[in-house]
């Protein structure tokens, strides 16, 4: 982690008497749905799966023939 970074954590965790882990953790918690859209939808983007039409679907369930 960034030493500037790093700094403010332990100052904000010495004033309210916290813990670094419990600052770390609320972190994660706030962004890990946003972080997870991003990286996965730039995945998706950068390495594409097979694209599936309604036609092939219905062939291969064998359904709406």
């Amino acid at each position: 982690m960034p030493e500037d970074i790093e700094a403010r954590l332990t100052a904000l965790a010495a004033k309210t008497g916290r813990t670094k882990t419990f600052y770390a953790k609320e972190a994660i918690l706030e962004h890990i749905d946003d972080l997870e859209d991003k990286y996965l939808a730039a995945n998706r983007l950068e390495n594409p799966g097979k694209r599936w039409t309604l036609d092939d679907m219905q062939q291969d369930l064998d359904v709406g023939n």
